[in-house]
């Protein structure tokens, strides 16, 4: 992964160089997973352009037909009305592999991050809607049905056995950065390594622009309302950024995010900001919400373990805005100009 930063990072936005004679810019936009995947990609003409992104939305749309929350007939919904299972039942080799590492992710962040959430998951969309928090009655019932320990996967013959009931597996914290991998591997096996995936701020690079350093990256800081003012440059490589900017319910005066700990059934109320560079977007994606649940402390000592991932983490606290950093991460230069063109 080649990476060169200017400025703090925060949440993504995405801009590009410049063309070369050959090769023209094409960029498209369709919804999936609930939100929407940006694809932007260098070819040759319209047409090729055309096929490639059909190509890697369609991959895109296979595996949201895994993974979906929403959908009642994804694998991901089928499987949990199979809970609690007496005997394992066969899964495909992506609900395998996203599986694992998923299941990895929990017994290192010892079940802050779980993909069991989606009960308590449910309840706090709900609560973002509605403006009240959920009852200490509905929060007991579904932590009940909440824990990574109740999902027993054999790799080797890809089959799950979910032993609790009510379970409700969310792929939010890492499906999307998977389906931007995958997107990208199609794009590539087509010959169009020139490209970007951008799933819903997840993102995914191949190689640069044409006569580029990199893809260049404006990325904001801790609020929503502010500007971009950093700006990375990075190619074959993935970054994504986990914070409560954009989703949140605030009620009597604290803050919840919606990114929620397994381990206490709440939201967090800290206000933070977490950027991970990694070499594929799964592990992006999830380790950005896994170190946003672990706080600074822990969640820097668990990036320090990990080969070729990188992280900061802005927080703010009683003495203002506070930034982190692993080892690794590049130092940041402040910027010089308008870093959105």
């Amino acid at each position: 992964m080649f990476v060169k930063i200017i400025c703090a990072i925060a949440l993504l936005l995405v801009s590009t160089g410049a063309d070369s004679a050959s090769l023209t810019r094409f960029r498209d936009v369709r919804p999936a997973m609930g939100s929407a995947f940006e694809i932007v990609l260098y070819a040759p003409d319209a047409e090729t352009a055309e096929r490639a992104f059909d190509a890697a939305h369609r991959r895109i749309q296979e595996l949201n037909l895994v993974f979906s929350d929403y959908d009642p007939e994804s694998e991901a919904r089928r499987l949990c009305r199979l809970a609690p299972m007496d005997q394992p039942v066969p899964i495909s080799s992506e609900m395998t592999h996203v599986l694992q590492y998923s299941l990895a992710i929990s017994e290192k962040t010892e079940g802050a991050f779980d993909v069991t959430i989606g009960p308590l998951s449910r309840l706090w969309r709900r609560a973002r809607r509605t403006g009240e928090l959920p009852s200490d009655e509905r929060l007991e019932a579904a932590r009940a049905a909440v824990g990574y320990q109740h999902v027993q996967l054999d790799v080797e013959n890809r089959q799950v056995r979910l032993t609790a009931s009510n379970m409700r597996l969310d792929f939010g914290a890492i499906a999307k950065g998977y389906a931007a991998d995958q997107a990208l591997a199609v794009l590539k096996s087509m010959g169009v390594g020139r490209a970007l995936v951008n799933g819903g701020g997840d993102l995914t690079l191949g190689d640069p622009p044409p006569d580029a350093d990199g893809w260049r990256v404006a990325v904001a800081p801790l609020e929503a309302e502010t500007r971009p003012t950093c700006v990375l440059f990075l190619s074959n490589g993935s970054v994504a950024t986990s914070g409560d900017a954009w989703q949140f319910v605030e009620v009597d005066g604290v803050r919840y995010s919606h990114i929620v700990d397994a381990r206490t059934g709440l939201g967090i109320e800290r206000r933070n900001s977490v950027t991970v560079l990694a070499s594929d977007g799964m592990v992006a994606d999830a380790l950005a919400s896994a170190v946003s649940l672990l706080g600074p402390q822990k969640g820097l000592a668990l990036i320090e373990t990990m080969p070729d991932v990188e992280c900061q983490i802005t927080v703010t606290g009683p003495d203002g805005v506070q930034v982190h950093r692993s080892t690794r991460f590049p130092a940041p230069i402040e910027a010089t100009a308008d870093p959105v063109p």
